[in-house]
């Protein structure tokens, strides 16, 4: 959970005269908990559900809302303007992606510019994953012409004079000698060009994920007009983030103006507008376990920062966190107060025991943590990217998800390699494996989706070579009980003449390989990678 530390006086405001005891009760009824209350802070943590909570405006505007003082949703406007940032198809191969909008009118002071400068860093470190997902940046409005390029240039092309160190450099240099570029520089290496912006007088903006220009990505107090900008691989995450900072600054007493994205023949920009949502009732009391009426859910949810009637709910545009029914019924659940809800035992007497396919994970996952390995979890869902590496085609594709993670994974070896991908710079030798969940079509035995979920086992060394991942798949085998052998085979992503089928009590189950140079390639993969995958299914018949 992340930290945000709120001045006292502010929140007195809000709350009257309060005792600390009083406050603290407060913001654990907010689904917040206090770290830490002085004479002059409150510092509480904050749920990485609730990105809009980490700006002391945010906060201070949905807490208001909490407590009554303001309700129901508030609306903002953002006027149409002809600023556009046109970008390059070439950026697809680096970072592919950007949002921006304008902000004119806010007086920029140094306690102001001190709490951006804190949210911005914090949604690097949270939803913009150590600015790899996302990295964001404010500029002086008047020091930029439009329109903006979003491009690709070689490091040693893009000079500039970097943010808090006026001497010009190319960015090759910045990358060695400037704080930023040693802390985030890596996310740029082994690319032969860099994403840059430039706007029309041929200027530098920045050099995303890096840093800004120090002639116009420079927030000093006087500023009233700015552009605020990210960058990244998901364009629904970044309107998210450009979404809230927006907001924030309009609550500082800004005018917002949209800026034109030209990608192509097509173009994107943010919408303030709020979102209609569908809410079941019956949904929501067998969830919660209440008897709430219609009536009910247009008082608890304007507690939350939403319009309600006749079972839709407008979302504001700043809850950016809001993806399915389930997260408005939270909301309700906070409105009403978890200590109202009186927990019941349920009027079933059962007997709890383990099942035999849990006794099989559980055995193999004992055995392979004895050999050192390192058990790991991850997400049901992957990239489209990730699905076009691993030449993935017939693919189960989420309707209508939110995030760029979007289809279900049919193999642990994406999840795997992306493991390795994020821990490139970590230390040698990492020896990883994963017990989970993976899905197909068009196959016997499916549920009523048309899905069949099956669990199987992964093992990935990295360095490794394919005698030494057979060492530990013979082990296994051995104190498992069962007898297995192998067959040459052919895997998309693995090196032919190093991978083959494994065979267990004469039941094929999966394959063990070593990964193709090409396929380390394609995830910034440093160190080779041996990899073993088998469905666990017909081994749990065996038990």
């Amino acid at each position: 959970m992340a930290s945000l530390t709120l001045n006292k006086e502010e929140i007195k405001k809000i709350t009257g005269e309060i005792t600390d005891e009083n406050l603290d009760m407060l913001l654990g009824l907010f689904s917040t908990a206090s770290e830490k209350i002085t004479n002059t802070e409150v510092v509480v943590e904050v749920a990485p559900n609730r990105p809009d909570l980490l700006s002391a405006h945010g906060f201070i505007r949905a807490f208001r809302v909490f407590l009554g003082k303001e309700t129901g949703v508030k609306k903002y406007k953002i006027t149409k303007s002809d600023a556009k940032i046109i970008v390059d198809k070439a950026t697809e191969k680096v970072r592919p992606y950007s949002m921006a909008a304008i902000v004119r009118g806010v007086k920029f002071t140094d306690q102001r510019i001190k709490e951006i400068m804190q949210w911005q860093e914090k949604i690097h470190g949270t939803v913009g994953r150590n600015r790899k997902k996302v990295a964001l940046g404010y500029y002086d409005l008047n020091k930029i012409k439009f329109p903006v390029k979003y491009i690709l240039k070689t490091p040693k092309e893009i000079i500039f004079e970097p943010l808090d160190m006026p001497q010009k450099m190319n960015a090759l240099e910045i990358l060695s000698r400037h704080p930023c570029g040693r802390d985030f520089g890596n996310q740029l290496q082994g690319f032969e060009k860099f994403p840059v912006y430039y706007d029309a007088n041929n200027e530098v903006l920045s050099v995303p994920p890096i840093i800004n220009s120090n002639n116009s990505g420079k927030i000093i107090p006087g500023i009233s007009d700015v552009l605020i900008e990210c960058s990244g691989y998901d364009i629904s995450t970044l309107k998210k983030v450009i979404t809230m900072a927006v907001v924030d600054l309009i609550d500082l007493g800004g005018k917002a103006y949209s800026v034109d994205v030209v990608y192509g023949g097509k173009k994107e920009f943010i919408d303030l507008k709020p979102e209609k949502m569908k809410v079941s009732l019956e949904n929501i009391n067998k969830l919660l376990g209440l008897n709430l009426k219609e009536k009910d859910l247009e008082k608890l949810l304007p507690k939350m920062g939403y319009d309600y009637k006749n079972g839709r709910v407008l979302v504001p545009a700043w809850r950016t966190d809001i993806m399915h029914e389930v997260d408005i019924i939270e909301d309700i659940a906070i409105a009403y107060g978890y200590d109202k809800i009186i927990p019941e035992i349920p009027k079933v007497a059962t007997i709890g025991e383990e099942s035999a396919e849990s006794k099989v994970e559980r055995k193999i996952s004992e055995i392979l943590t004895g050999l050192g390995l390192i058990e790991t979890s991850s997400y049901h869902l992957i990239k489209n990217e990730e699905a076009k590496i691993m030449k993935i085609e017939d693919k189960i594709e989420l309707e209508n998800s939110k995030t760029e993670y979007k289809i279900l994974r049919p193999n642990l070896i994406v999840p795997a390699l992306r493991t390795f991908s994020e821990n490139k710079d970590k230390e040698y030798p990492q020896k990883v494996f994963e017990i989970g969940s993976v899905f197909e079509k068009g196959s016997t035995n499916l549920t009523e989706t048309g899905i069949k979920e099956s669990k199987n086992l992964i093992i990935a060394l990295s360095p490794g070579d394919f005698t030494g991942l057979k060492q530990i798949l013979d082990y296994l085998i051995k104190m498992l009980g069962l007898c297995h052998e192998l067959k040459e085979s052919k895997v998309s992503g693995f090196i032919e003449g190093r991978v083959g089928n494994v065979i267990i009590n004469k039941k094929e189950c999966g394959f063990i390989g070593e990964v193709h140079p090409e396929t380390l390639r394609e995830w910034s993969i440093k160190m080779p990678v041996v990899a073993l995958e088998i469905s666990l299914e017909e081994i749990f018949k065996m038990f």
